[in-house]
């Protein structure tokens, strides 16, 4: 795959209803804008889990200039299993919660920025990480951060967006865990109480795990949460919100291509901010896999 910056403007977007809330304005203004410049755009809806995947799919078919997901990163992730391994690029309408993959390829949020970035950015091939036979594109994790995931009400997310992993990373917190898991990168064999498998460089929103971790450069960096319990959960929850993380002792990045993880048999892994599929889990590097539409040149 080559970068690809041609005007864009046969358009199908996916849409994810029950994203945005407040931001759908945002959509809204975006199409708008999209019209008026003179681009085509059939709007696809998703009613159900697991249904931007098989619009993805079928809007292959119609050869679009691009795919444009308008949701968050969970509806992005399912888009992304139905795109991978086309030419067909793909761009984004940010409307999540935490929109991780938004803040990595630095995109506009104004919706006239937002439109000109989706005619007329470069696509970029990209690398993606494939965990049990599901492609993610920002990370995986498994232990602490995946029972929040999987614990989070859906409803009162809609209501109150991020609040809800707040409440749910207190009630994960006060519960506590003395679990260990099983980690390998490349055959080297590792302990954690929690791990995450970066592949790009911002966590939960714009904070940070992995300083140098790139979604263009082929190599995971695996983030070793090394002691168990609810005090130093605690810890490294603080460290992340105040970006010291790296500064812990107990806190190691090890990298490599391929991770396996084991530990309790069926507990949820998360991937991109949904479950994404269970222990034990396999996770390997799958380069250029999969255009992406960005307004930067992901240096930093």
């Amino acid at each position: 795959m080559h970068p690809v910056c041609l005007p864009r403007t046969r358009l199908v977007v996916i849409h994810n209803p029950t994203a945005g809330g407040r931001r759908r304005h945002r959509f809204e203004a975006t199409l708008k804008v999209l019209r008026n410049e003179g681009c085509t755009v059939e709007v696809m809806p998703t009613t159900a889990p697991g249904d931007a995947e098989k619009l993805a799919r079928q809007a292959i078919h119609s050869k679009p200039d691009a795919v444009v997901v308008a949701g968050g990163d969970g509806t992005i992730n399912e888009a992304i299993n139905g795109l991978a391994g086309s030419t067909c690029p793909l761009a984004v309408i940010p409307m999540g919660t935490a929109n991780v993959l938004a803040s990595e390829l630095s995109l506009p949020l104004s919706p006239r920025m937002i439109a000109r970035n989706i005619v007329q950015g470069l696509a970029r091939p990209v690398c993606l990480g494939r965990a049990n036979g599901r492609y993610f594109t920002i990370m995986v994790g498994s232990g602490f951060d995946a029972h929040v995931v999987a614990g989070v009400n859906l409803k009162i997310k809609r209501l109150i967006g991020k609040g809800a992993y707040v409440l749910e990373t207190l009630k994960q917190l006060l519960r506590g865990s003395l679990v260990r898991y099983q980690v390998t990168v490349d055959g080297i064999p590792y302990q954690a109480a929690s791990v995450v498998v970066a592949n790009a460089h911002y966590y939960g929103g714009r904070y940070v795990l992995a300083p140098d971790a790139r979604i263009d450069e082929a190599l995971f960096h695996v983030c070793l949460f090394v002691r168990s319990g609810r005090w130093s959960a605690a810890r490294y929850v603080l460290a992340m919100l105040t970006g010291t993380i790296t500064r812990l002792h107990d806190y190691r990045i090890v990298t490599g291509k391929q991770v396996e993880i084991s530990g309790v048999e069926g507990d949820p892994v998360q991937g991109d901010g949904d479950v994404l599929t269970q222990l034990p889990v396999q996770v390997e590097m799958i380069p250029d896999v999969i255009l992406l539409v960005g307004s930067s040149e992901l240096d930093r």
